[in-house]
């Protein structure tokens, strides 16, 4: 009786799994001109958009904004990104997103994690991680940053749920969502 019961669980745990890890598809790689900037001394490093049009200078975005550190190699990433979908979709009129894909092989496998996760905000490619001192390492980080371009939370790991960055944009950025 306990092995039918441990093989049914293991079953219905087995079927979350396939149904949480949905992609939603759809994704688009946007051009990086809706990212607003401040002046500040913040200099950090220069990133491509992934569309390959322009450049940004990391430390100068100005928020609210919530940056979100990614790579298409990070298991952990996919598992996020569903809920960063969904917040933006909600909330792209009050709060900036934007992604930074780290140390991809190639700018191609990022824009395609992009189109397949359902990603239709600006994101820039940090190749070689040279914003490994300002972001941290390891992915995947979520920084908030405030209106006068200062972090004003680093998340690190995976954000679990949608409600999560509801709170932690209304606590950290002032934002009311």
């Amino acid at each position: 009786m306990k092995k039918v019961a441990l093989i049914a669980a293991l079953l219905l745990l087995a079927g979350c799994g396939q149904e949480t890890s949905a992609l939603p598809g759809g994704g688009v790689v946007v051009d990086c001109s809706s990212i607003a900037t401040v002046k500040t001394d913040n200099s950090a490093a220069l990133l491509k958009c992934l569309d390959g049009k322009s450049t940004i200078d990391v430390g100068q975005i100005k928020g609210p904004a919530l940056i979100n550190v990614w790579g298409s190699w990070c298991g952990p990433c996919k598992q996020e990104m569903p809920i960063f979908v969904d917040f933006y979709s909600k909330y792209k009129d009050k709060v900036s997103l934007i992604g930074i894909s780290v140390e991809e092989t190639n700018a191609q496998e990022a824009r395609d994690f992009i189109k397949l996760y359902g990603m239709s905000w600006p994101n820039l490619n940090d190749a070689d991680g040279s914003t490994r001192e300002i972001l941290g390492m390891g992915v995947p980080v979520t920084l908030f940053i405030d209106a006068q371009g200062k972090v004003a939370y680093r998340k690190i790991g995976v954000v679990a749920t949608i409600e999560e960055l509801e709170r932690d944009t209304q606590k950290y950025l002032g934002v009311q969502l």
